[in-house]
């Protein structure tokens, strides 16, 4: 079984510095980074762009670091540190290349770290800012999802200010009373349900990668719009919670809400349930750790619950979408089994993404490879977990060899 997570800190107030509040963006080219830096563009004066990194999209990592001065730019590719540094040449801008220059980009003297890199990609270089006692922005789930115990321990340890970014935990963080927490109930995530909410499973069968990616209220990248599709992501977002909030699993519940207006919710034992609204637009969570310990100005639809007239909730269908079972038996079982499930997602994914493979097939092969391995042993190091991943990409892409033979 999962050992309890650390109790999460009450968040307190940051210590205002003089001048420019120093940032990194971890994953600047992808929609969460480029939100980021809209929102920073909008502030001038407020924030200084200490690094930026991008897995390979070297021109508009160059475009970036060269708008808002940043003193670093890492491509994570070390193939196209030639196209950066010639991209960059005649500025000020540092320019690096590699997985050691990612974990470098997180360890540079900034106060806050937006942890955007998809994947368990984004796991060590968002553990160096931890490690220095940053205010960590995290959107990366994966964090959580593959080292969670040894993540949140890492965060209690390092004195580090953990601002969770995701839309759903953003909103319970919101409405969470930390004084309180004996006092919750229960916290009940919200999930749009995706672009296939109706479908039949037979209907799915015949999905493409372009109608998996068009999700119907969020401007998301390809992997995370395939995983809304699947309702893996929202099974993601489930470990995550358990470990953010340190709530046992039988205290977290997943309601479909096809409007994303409602992003999550917290019951109390009195009965009342708080809630978090607003439009459909990353910028809202992303501000409020933008500028925690305040609230700064977005420029996001304000909502209109009169035009919307009808807020819609439901149950999950675990036949139509199993992910979610298949993530709570993950749980419960412990050990390594959220590492094995999150590494054989990713690969699933990408190969569906590159039709090689079915859209029924992801979640399919994602349990198969989490049964192969069973569940794995428990992870004490971050060296153990790295290892399960690597075995289960492994495992998962054996699978896959065989599905195509």
């Amino acid at each position: 079984m999962l050992a309890p997570a650390p109790e999460p800190r009450a968040p307190g107030a940051r210590a205002a510095a003089d001048g420019p509040r120093p940032v990194t963006i971890l994953g600047s080219t992808g929609s969460i980074g480029t939100n980021t830096l809209d929102l920073i563009g909008r502030n001038p004066g407020a924030y200084r762009v200490e690094a930026l990194t991008a897995n390979g999209r070297v021109d508009t990592l160059a475009e970036q670091a060269r708008r808002f001065s940043a003193r670093l730019a890492v491509v994570a590719d070390p193939d196209r540190y030639a196209d950066l540094k010639a991209a960059l040449a005649g500025t000020d801008t540092e320019v690096a290349a590699g997985p050691e220059a990612l974990r470098e980009a997180a360890a540079r003297p900034a106060d806050w770290v937006m942890a955007a890199i998809v994947g368990a990609a984004g796991l060590e270089p968002t553990l160096e800012a931890v490690h220095r006692g940053a205010t960590v922005a995290l959107a990366n789930k994966e964090c959580l999802v593959c080292a969670g115990e040894l993540f949140m321990r890492a965060v209690a340890t390092h004195g580090a200010t953990l601002l969770p970014v995701d839309s759903e935990h953003n909103a319970i963080f919101q409405v969470f009373d930390f004084d309180q927490k004996a006092r919750i109930d229960r916290i009940i995530l919200t999930a749009s349900g995706g672009p296939f909410r109706t479908w039949t499973r037979e209907a799915m069968a015949s999905v493409t990668p372009e109608q998996a990616v068009a999700h119907p209220n969020w401007s998301m990248g390809a992997k995370i719009s395939v995983d809304s599709a699947t309702m893996m992501n929202k099974g993601l977002e489930f470990i995550e919670a358990h470990h953010i909030f340190a709530m046992p699993t039988d205290r977290i519940e997943v309601l479909i809400h096809p409007q994303s207006v409602v992003h999550s919710m917290v019951s109390y034992v009195d009965g009342s349930v708080l809630a978090q609204l607003g439009s459909p637009d990353m910028r809202t969570p992303i501000a409020f750790t933008l500028g925690w310990p305040e609230r700064m100005a977005a420029p996001t639809a304000r909502l209109d619950l009169g035009t919307i007239g009808t807020l819609q909730f439901e149950t999950p269908d675990d036949t139509r979408f199993p992910a979610l079972a298949l993530v709570r038996d993950v749980l419960k079982a412990g050990g390594a089994g959220p590492t094995i499930l999150n590494a054989a997602n990713e690969v699933a994914v990408a190969a569906f993404l590159g039709r090689r493979i079915g859209f029924l097939d992801i979640t399919s092969l994602v349990a198969r490879t989490v049964d192969r391995m069973s569940g794995g042993g428990p992870l004490s190091s971050l060296q153990d977990v790295l290892e399960a991943d690597r075995e289960a990409r492994a495992v998962c892409t054996d699978l896959i060899g065989a599905l195509a033979a």
